[in-house]
């Protein structure tokens, strides 16, 4: 939760990074990500010489002999000085940070400062030095930066981007992972599923009396007080992984997961579908909302996909399904074309799930989820590697919790959500044979026999009311009679 005033402080930095010249959302995150970052490794500097002088060592500070290149000095530079020297001297200077291949050098790779105006830059430096003074928390700083990301949604701009956040949340809760897991979001964007992982794992580590209930009823202040030394460690080092084609969303991500209280995230840059990135059996846990839409040149599609494509929907099935470990398990949105398309291609991916998997749930969503930039209907498929189950548990959505039009209202924030979750887990099969609710069991032996269809609506039956009709005859008389009475009415008038 964000106090109002500084909620008003980033809306103002918004306003003035369009009328700055920066009216893509995505550049001025990464330009705002840029600033954080410099003010974060001076603070990292200071960490490591008091963590020094404690252990009696010797300390050389990344800036030695460059005093004036310290967020703290130059950010108090005149108008007249600032911009120049952030620009010429300190963001270069901040480039060559870091050994080859390691965080912040793959950070800034290729990074282009665009702040134009040094007016621009001096309110940005005030926000960020509020946000440090009021907001030292981990779990704050992750709510700053979320708020500076729900950008992406509001401005109607690269919102493709953005999955909603309760969405994330409810197929996170589903996967459940956990300390020692390798997760996965093999088309990570801005991490939203790797930072709900880390909040489910933060959440389910935190003692209950000390989780709190913010005014929206949400559950907040997760502190990890449970989690040891060494699982914090396996937490930071060796659980979080992601990959994405954009370097601009590369960027952005890390910066997000830094400011979660992961200091040295798994994110690279790297297309997954290409020949380029080694499909092996290494994850425990993969949640993914791949791009629907793409395509793939042919001749750098990665030779471990087999199924004959260019659809980038189908060919992230096959990659999530290659890169699970055996018994590993996923969570992926997919359009519901995915579920019912009568192609050669949709009818393999759908058969290797079925066949080498045990497909555990089908969730249907209702189109209006992904509003007001995408009116698609989408599903959720929910599967476990190398196991097999003998029925697959259909749910039809039919709120999220939301208004589904484009304004997205709020209702409760939950909708179907917390049934859905408790449906999957329980996995009380008996009460769920009746077809015309919203929840119920298929045979897989049912679906194979229906050509691999996952299509709700092939197998939901509708609930349909018999009603009595008054007789035909005595509908004609009433009709005479009351037409009888209103001309008598008119003749008296």
């Amino acid at each position: 939760m964000l106090d109002n005033d500084l909620k008003s402080k980033i809306n103002k930095l918004w306003d003035k990074f369009w009328s700055g010249g920066i009216s893509n959302p995505l550049q001025a995150i990464e330009q705002i990500s840029y600033l954080i970052y410099m003010k974060k490794l001076e603070d990292e500097d200071l960490k490591r010489e008091h963590n020094a002088m404690l252990k009696s060592k010797e300390f050389e500070s990344m800036f030695k002999d460059k005093e004036d290149f310290r967020w703290s000095k130059w950010s108090h530079y005149p108008a007249e000085k600032i911009l120049t020297h952030v620009r010429d001297n300190v963001f270069p200077f901040l480039r060559t940070l870091g050994e080859e291949g390691s965080f912040y050098n793959e950070y800034m790779k290729d990074a282009v400062f665009m702040i134009p105006t040094p007016g621009l830059l001096i309110e940005a430096i005030r926000l960020i030095d509020q946000m440090h003074i009021k907001e030292q928390n981990r779990d704050t700083k992750g709510d700053i930066y979320e708020y500076l990301l729900s950008e992406l949604t509001t401005s109607g701009k690269n919102g493709q981007f953005r999955t909603p956040r309760h969405i994330i949340r409810m197929m996170a809760e589903i996967l459940d992972p956990q300390i020692g897991e390798k997760v996965c979001d093999p088309a990570c964007g801005t991490s939203g599923f790797l930072i709900a992982t880390l909040e489910h794992i933060m959440k389910e580590n935190t003692s209950k009396d000390l989780i709190k209930i913010d005014e929206d009823g949400n559950e907040t202040n997760f502190v990890g007080d449970k989690i040891s030394e060494e699982q914090w460690k396996l937490l930071q080092d060796d659980t979080i992984n992601g990959f994405d084609i954009d370097n601009t969303m590369v960027r952005i991500s890390l910066m997000n997961l830094m400011m979660h209280g992961i200091e040295n995230p798994g994110i690279k840059h790297i297309s997954t579908l290409s020949k380029r990135f080694e499909q092996t059996e290494k994850y425990d846990v993969i949640l993914a909302n791949p791009p629907f839409k793409g395509s793939v040149d042919e001749s750098e599609m990665n030779e471990s996909l087999t199924i004959r494509t260019k659809k980038t929907e189908l060919l992230f099935i096959e990659l999530i399904y290659n890169i699970l470990k055996v018994g590993g398990r996923a969570a992926v949105i997919v359009p519901d074309g995915v579920l019912f398309g009568n192609s050669n291609a949709h009818k393999q991916i759908r058969e290797l799930i079925i066949n080498n998997c045990s497909l555990e749930a089908v969730i249907s969503m209702p189109s209006g989820v992904f509003k007001p930039y995408a009116g698609v209907s989408t599903g959720i498929l929910i599967f476990n590697k190398g196991n097999k189950t003998d029925k697959v548990l259909f749910y039809d959505m039919q709120s999220d919790g939301y208004t589904l039009d484009d304004k997205r209202t709020k209702i409760d924030g939950k909708g179907d959500i917390p049934d859905i979750i408790e449906k999957i887990k329980t996995k009380d099969d008996n009460n769920f044979i009746d077809r015309s609710k919203k929840c119920f069991y298929i045979p897989i032996k049912e679906i194979k026999e229906n050509d691999y269809v996952l299509s709700i609506s092939n197998y939901k039956k509708e609930n349909i009311e018999e009603v009595d009709y008054e007789d035909s005859e005595k509908i004609k008389e009433t009709i005479i009679t009351n037409e009888e009475k209103i001309i008598e009415i008119i003749k008296k008038l």
